[in-house]
């Protein structure tokens, strides 16, 4: 099976709410989707979201890598060597994840229709369910006990809440989360980088004392401060995921050594795919260092690839992959199924996506 042509378009799918972080307010998902075409007929989905403030990457950018760098490199190369040609994309073109992501995921789609069998199994995975958080966007006191309300409502007993906006409001935030979650619910936080190392201690062990029962923080410190990452990790009574840290397995590496986070979060976009994201994941095995799988503000295609990542390495403990949920409308075909916290992966091969609804792709055209 050999690669004939890559086809970019533009896909738009508004949320049901807006998304509020410490570092962006989004409105809709607005992500570059790949088709990867086969001389046999077979097409693989790839999808990229560009998301400036984290990964660095464009809707422009992500689009002028895979047409000017990953496209040269893979056309007319065959699926069937798949490690070779998942260095070549990781080795094209330095940074750019997420187009590497896109396409990365394209290729490991039709190396599992080539041979039958999805991805998660191709990867070992046994289980077929996982079960996801959802988001809850800074705001308020107020509007955040409303969204957490609705939250409950909807079937959610795990919510990951956004902090960091304003430090000062961030501990009534979580009391006013907290009580209307109730006891059971659990609650994770992330700050998107947002306080100072002994700021993030402070403000953290606030938290625990007043009886919030915080599961993890989510990046307290800026992605580059690996030192104040060890620092709140070793003096905070709530446990540290890092996040926006750990663009590569060496990241996640250097950070398993140094002990500067209890937990590390895996995500297709910031690694740069499923490749990467193995290496991450058996680097983690090695130190016994729990893994959380995420995603940014996606559609289905590329959660779908991380289901399939989920489902198949033991490591992940953690799941926040509620990038589906959080859009009013999945015009996507095929692939896991999300039934608001309950994901489930299907047989099909490769990721098993069909395509999208008609109206809502766009061509992107050739400069």
């Amino acid at each position: 099976m050999k690669i004939t042509d890559i086809r970019l378009w533009k896909l738009s799918v508004p949320l049901r709410v807006p998304f509020k972080t410490a570092l962006r307010t989004v409105y809709r998902v607005e992500d570059v989707v790949v088709e990867v075409r086969t001389d046999e007929g077979a097409v693989g989905w790839g999808e990229a979201p560009p998301t400036g403030k984290i990964t660095g990457d464009t809707f422009s950018g992500i689009v002028g890598a895979i047409r000017d760098h990953i496209a040269p490199s893979v056309i007319g190369r065959e699926v069937e060597a798949l490690e070779p040609l998942l260095q070549t994309i990781q080795s094209c073109v330095v940074k750019n994840t997420s187009a590497k992501a896109a396409v990365d995921m394209a290729v490991w789609d039709l190396y599992g229709q080539k041979y039958g069998l999805p991805v998660y199994r191709l990867l070992g995975g046994g289980r077929t369910r996982i079960e996801t958080d959802i988001t809850i966007s800074v705001n308020d006191p107020e509007v955040m006990a409303e969204d957490t309300r609705e939250a409950i409502r909807r079937g959610y007993g795990c919510l990951k809440v956004k902090v960091g906006a304003n430090p000062a409001l961030d501990v009534r935030r979580l009391a006013a989360v907290r009580e209307a979650a109730g006891a059971a619910t659990i609650l994770r936080i992330d700050a998107n980088q947002a306080w100072q190392p002994k700021e993030a201690v402070r403000i953290l062990n606030a938290m625990q004392d007043r009886g919030l029962d915080i599961e993890f923080v989510e990046q307290p410190v800026a992605a580059h401060d690996f030192e104040g990452l060890k620092y709140v990790t070793e003096r905070s009574s709530v446990p540290v995921l890092a996040d926006e840290s750990v663009f590569s397995p060496a990241d996640a590496l250097k950070i398993m050594q140094m002990g500067a986070a209890d937990l590390i979060n895996i995500k297709l976009m910031k690694c740069g795919g499923l490749y990467p994201a193995l290496q991450i994941a058996s680097a983690a095995e090695v130190y016994g260092v729990p893994c959380m799988i995420g995603c940014m503000l996606e559609a289905k295609i590329s959660v779908n690839a991380a289901v399939h990542l989920a489902c198949a390495r033991g490591i992940i403990t953690k799941i926040d992959l509620d990038g589906p949920v959080l859009c009013s409308e999945d015009p996507v075909l095929g692939g896991a199924v999300f039934a608001e916290k309950d994901i489930t992966v299907l047989d099909a091969p490769g990721l098993g996506v069909c395509g999208v609804e008609e109206g809502y792709l766009t061509l992107i055209p050739e400069n």
